[in-house]
């Protein structure tokens, strides 16, 4: 099967940051592309519980672009393993079972949660992590009987969503509602992302509240805070038109476009601007949470500031390095929570997959989910959509996805 692989070396990785600094069709054109369209064998079954899924459709992350510019921490290099297929926001139909298969038929429709955790590697007991239900934080993404991998995706052993079939474990599957068109079963995957944010990171009714960034987890944290019925008052910052547009639909209050956040803090939360005799200003008030979707030093040190006493910011957008300085965070005794992936929260009086909820929230309606996917394409032209999603503004795209028919 035609598949797009990702894999890199040091002295590739080398040779792409030189010629990356100028151009970046090097990193997914040419001969050090770190993608390439390969044919491969499709991944065998790793366990007898294991199933085998035709691909339908799958979004292109950016966190599978920031992969492929070469963007991500090394730290995460120990759980990952190359070469892997890319292609974790996916949906299909269940073409395979194994024999030990409990829970799935053949033709189910259904989407994966990609996290490969305690359970789809056959690890018992659980760690911590995954008993508390950080499935996406489990402590053994480098153990078990699969190779390492914090998700499908960056795996060698299962394939995934660029490619026409993938295997997975049935504990990360999750059937579709009859109707949902597979245009929206695509989008589960970040919109349980921005779930999980709010969930870890609740605002009260009244509270305001900042979503830094207005792509697609930003819009999908605003999409959560309004499809559970919270009623706080919500901005959102991003320099886009396009994009603040679309936060604007999705139930944003304000927009800020000009990226003066210090005095958007002043102006809607009544915060107080105070000038140090060097450096950038410091507000007390501002803010009760902020969702930091971009997380660059200037995005993260910004958000302190404009963070009141006792606030949380949930950092869900990750760069390489950051550089921080923590004086806010003492001065106004603030938390700064990490964010991959979800789990299982408590939710209506008892436990349950954040997937679950979404496709609830999404079936219902109370999700605004039908024009975020903006273009679709066929797996042949994965350097158009690529190239699409580096100038996004031009193109007024938010979700690109790979559609298989």
């Amino acid at each position: 099967m035609k598949a797009l692989q990702f894999s890199v070396s040091v002295p590739k990785f080398l040779a792409l940051k030189a010629l990356g600094a100028v151009d970046p069709r090097p990193y997914y054109r040419g001969p050090l592309a770190t993608v390439k369209l390969k044919e491969i064998p499709e991944p065998k079954l790793p366990a007898p519980d294991w199933v085998r899924i035709r691909t339908r459709m799958t979004g292109f992350c950016a966190s599978d672009l920031n992969l492929i510019l070469l963007k991500e921490s090394p730290s995460a290099s120990p759980f990952t393993s190359f070469p892997c297929v890319l292609g974790h926001e996916t949906c299909g139909e269940v073409a395979e079972l194994g024999p030990e298969t409990e829970g799935l038929e053949v033709g189910d429709r259904v989407v994966l949660a990609p996290p490969l955790h305690c359970r789809a590697r056959g690890i018992e007991p659980q760690c911590p992590a995954c008993d508390a239900g950080l499935l996406a934080n489990c402590q053994n993404l480098a153990e078990g009987n699969l190779s390492a991998g914090m998700h499908i995706g960056l795996c060698r052993d299962t394939g995934a969503g660029f490619s026409p079939a993938f295997v997975a474990h049935p504990s990360q599957l999750f059937k579709l509602p009859d109707q949902m068109p597979y245009k929206i079963a695509v989008l589960t995957e970040p919109f349980s992302v921005g779930l999980q944010a709010v969930f870890i990171n609740l605002p009260r009714a009244g509270e305001e509240v900042l979503v830094i960034g207005g792509g697609v987890i930003g819009g999908m944290v605003i999409n959560a805070i309004r499809a559970l019925g919270i009623d706080c008052r919500l901005t959102v910052a991003d320099p886009s038109p396009f994009a603040a547009g679309i936060a604007g639909k999705l139930g944003a209050d304000r927009v800020v476009t000009d990226g003066d956040l210090m005095q958007a803090a002043v102006g809607f939360t009544g915060a107080r601007r105070y000038k140090p005799e060097l450096g950038p200003d410091m507000l007390m008030g501002g803010f009760a949470r902020i969702y930091d979707t971009v997380g660059t030093s200037g995005t993260l040190n910004t958000a302190t500031r404009c963070l009141a006493s006792g606030g949380t910011i949930s950092l869900i957008g990750i760069h390489d390095r950051l550089k921080l300085d923590p004086t806010p965070l003492w001065l106004k005794q603030q938390t700064i929570k990490g964010l991959l992936g979800c789990g299982i929260v408590d939710y209506q009086g008892r436990r349950r997959h954040v997937f679950e909820i979404a496709l609830e929230l999404a079936n219902s309606g109370k999700a605004r989910m039908g024009s975020l996917v903006t273009h679709e394409f066929k797996l042949e032209d994965y350097a158009g959509m690529i190239a699409v999603n580096l100038d996004k503004q031009r193109y007024k795209a938010l979700k690109t996805v790979v559609s298989f028919g």
